[in-house]
């Protein structure tokens, strides 16, 4: 067990080197763009499934609570239950943003295989209407959201492990925040 766990952390370790360093240019554009989304009075929307779906809620509270940047996300399950009942598990994200999306406003799509179809069924709908988005994507290089987003950031961690790429979308995303705040300690 212990090299399984020194393994992990050093496989860990170099995946978040070479996603911090391939993508330290978009980081910061991610951070112009958060800020500058808040200075227009809109909002940013985060949406992902599982692992992912964590992240968007943990982060969007972060960014309204500490950063001061309103964010939504769409994790609750009367949402969820709803929208998939009524339109679909592939079109629910899709159709929340209809009716929560404005004009301005910036969505971060999070895809850990890039693959997912609801999340393929999101970016569509944001390309038809204009509204910019961002990807953060693991798996294959070419996967389809990473390829859909043609004129935005895209984060893609060169990686096959589910966790890892979570992890390091979660502590990216997050790092952006304390990017914003200016500082990593501060009181809750």
């Amino acid at each position: 067990m212990k090299k399984f766990i020194n393994t992990y952390l050093e496989d860990t370790k170099n995946l978040l080197d070479l996603a911090i360093s391939n993508h330290n240019s978009d980081i910061l554009k991610i951070k112009k763009e958060f800020e500058k989304c808040s200075k227009r009075n809109k909002k940013i929307i985060f949406i992902g499934n599982g692992g992912s779906a964590a992240t968007c809620s943990h982060v969007s509270v972060d960014l309204t609570k500490n950063a001061k940047i309103r964010a939504i996300n769409f994790n609750e399950a009367d949402l969820i239950t709803c929208f998939a009942n009524d339109f679909g598990y592939s079109e629910w994200m899709q159709k929340s943003l209809e009716f929560y999306a404005d004009k301005g406003d910036l969505v971060v799509l999070i895809s850990t295989s890039g693959k997912s179809k609801n999340i393929l069924n999101c970016g569509k709908y944001l390309k038809k209407k204009s509204i910019d988005f961002i990807t953060f994507s693991g798996m294959d290089r070419l996967n389809l959201l990473k390829k859909m987003n043609t004129s935005g950031i895209n984060v893609w961690v060169d990686s096959k492990s589910y966790n890892q790429i979570e992890i390091i979308h979660h502590f990216i995303l997050l790092l952006i925040v304390d990017m914003i705040i200016g500082r990593s300690v501060y009181k809750a």
